[in-house]
């Protein structure tokens, strides 16, 4: 993935497989309940297990969907223009349009409530992901998308934004001057899709509360917000891409309404409720869950509530802290992977 995102355990994974490894064979189901950018989930892929992943936010959905379960180029028969290629060729050259990214996201834009003109994107690049927005929508509208193509698509033009996006780390706020590669020309590129041994894997997107009654697994990975930093309001750029619509921008960062997908994980009150949401109604008897000591809970207080489940193993690594931008704390943190048998 081309983009920092908060937790992302991209360097962890020679640890985390490890651990999987000696607590399930391959070929074990594993479900990924918090899959983020499914790096996770796709290393568990690679490695031959058979994967359940699900997050709360769109852009998870599509990247799962595309990490998981696109073995090859898809055709794009329905659209009629020919190869993918010739696909991600045709939307790098259409013509730009003054639409809602344009008129909220960039400097030549005019904010709906007012605010001054915000700078996430520049102009040509914010007209750019409106024309090709209204494209993709315009062929789901039409049923020439599948839904693979579709979160093919999508995955494509929210990797693409985040090359081009004037931010410092997150989608909190933009950058006051324009930063490297910001004013660079946003252009499509094409996924290289890894051979993976199998394909029967499963994509849910939904709370990790809901979506775990539907699952049945023999490991069930948990990794969850640490913090209050809620995930919804700190990407919701890439979210409206990814869904494709048009949201009123609220306040002078112009935030998409997100409390529709606000997580209790980030809640001190109702952190513990959601953890034992999930231990009772999935179907799984081992799970491994990641924390960090910088998180709402403590060693103590999630050994005393994983114990309610099972036997509780930990293992700790120190990890360098997420930093949005470079006045942010830095150094390194202890690091948790808790390994709970019922």
């Amino acid at each position: 993935m081309s983009y920092r995102y908060i937790g992302n355990k991209t360097r962890l994974l020679p640890i985390l497989l490890d651990s999987f490894q000696k607590a399930v064979p391959t070929g074990a189901t594993v479900a990924d309940l918090m899959c983020g950018t499914a790096s996770v989930s796709e290393a568990l892929a690679q490695s031959g297990y058979r994967v359940i992943a699900s997050d709360l936010m769109t852009f998870s959905a599509h990247h799962a969907r595309v990490r998981l379960c696109i073995p090859e180029d898809p055709t794009f028969k329905e659209v009629g223009i020919g190869s993918y290629r010739n696909i991600l060729d045709y939307l790098n050259q259409l013509r730009p349009i003054e639409g809602h990214f344009f008129k909220e996201y960039s400097p030549d834009g005019q904010p709906g409530n007012g605010q001054k003109p915000r700078k996430y994107f520049s102009s040509p690049n914010a007209a750019h992901i409106d024309a090709i927005t209204a494209q993709l929508n315009d062929w789901v509208a039409n049923g020439v998308l599948s839904e693979p193509e579709n979160s093919l698509l999508r995955h494509d033009l929210v990797l693409a934004s985040n090359r081009v996006a004037n931010i410092a780390g997150t989608y909190g706020h933009h950058r006051s001057k324009w930063g490297n590669g910001s004013l660079s020309r946003l252009e499509l590129r094409p996924t290289i899709f890894m051979r993976k041994q199998r394909i029967d894997h499963i994509v849910y997107q939904g709370p990790a509360e809901e979506i775990a009654p539907l699952v049945k697994a023999d490991l069930c990975y948990i990794d969850p917000p640490y913090m209050k930093r809620q995930y919804a309001a700190n990407y919701h750029i890439i979210e409206t891409i990814a869904r494709g619509d048009a949201p009123e921008a609220v306040g002078v960062s112009g935030l998409r309404p997100w409390r529709d997908q606000y997580s209790d994980f980030c809640s001190k009150v109702k952190i513990r409720n959601a953890f034992r949401s999930i231990f009772d109604s999935v179907e799984c008897d081992q799970f491994m869950i990641s924390y960090s000591e910088d998180g709402l809970l403590s060693e103590e207080q999630l050994l005393d509530l994983f114990s309610e489940v099972g036997e509780v193993t930990l293992e700790k690594f120190p990890f360098m802290r997420f930093r949005s931008n470079a006045g942010g704390q830095g150094g390194t943190v202890m690091e948790y992977l808790f390994h709970i048998k019922r």
